[in-house]
């Protein structure tokens, strides 16, 4: 049984529900330091990760329309499958994610620039490949090492998943602020105050 991928709607639709003064739960599943880069005002930032960890907690506190965002779509849709197996109805994602919304000049809360957690993995795995091509001239096993990325980065393709990022979104660059599951909750329930 496969579980259902949730519906898109593009960024002028949900420019057009936020201005309906009901609009949805925004829930922006990128990292923490990706979230405080840039982000839609009102949303709020449950990294993937923990998303996946406490999904049916999360479940008892998201019972209104959700819309999803990440950066593209891809992470955003994967937390959507992920609600929608606790049951969750109302799942929509962000087509094209933050992407797509600072294409259409849409509004955006800035902080620190960060490099993408993407470019991240671009620059990682590309530097692997490089030093694992060059260092096997002197030790001519190294060359594995560029195969072993290779097959890495074949594998994410495939399965629409990538270890590396996942790695990496745990390094403190990525980390930002703090960002637990109680803090969370507590947003989800407006106790602790709005969303940035």
């Amino acid at each position: 049984m496969t579980t259902p991928t949730p519906s898109t709607l593009d960024a002028a639709t949900l420019r057009e529900l936020i201005a309906t003064g009901r609009p949805p739960r925004l829930l922006d599943v990128r990292t923490p330091g990706e979230f405080e880069t840039a982000h839609i005002p009102g949303a709020y930032n449950v990294p993937l990760e923990l998303l996946r960890e406490h999904r049916a907690e999360l479940r008892n506190h998201l019972d209104e329309d959700v819309v999803l965002i990440c950066r593209s779509g891809v992470r955003a849709t994967q937390a959507g499958q992920t609600l929608a197996a606790v049951g969750l109805p109302n799942l929509k994602v962000l087509d094209g994610g933050m992407l797509a919304w600072q294409a259409a000049n849409a509004p955006t809360r800035q902080g620190r620039r960060r490099w993408d957690l993407e470019r991240q993995v671009r620059l990682v795995a590309g530097a692997i490949v490089l030093a694992g091509v060059v260092g096997s001239v002197f030790v001519p096993g190294l060359v594995w090492v560029a195969g072993f990325v290779g097959a890495g980065l074949a594998f994410a393709g495939i399965t629409n998943t990538c270890a590396m990022g996942m790695l990496l979104s745990r390094l403190p660059y990525n980390r930002g602020a703090s960002c637990d599951l109680d803090t969370i909750v507590g947003h989800l329930r407006g106790s602790a105050g709005k969303p940035s």
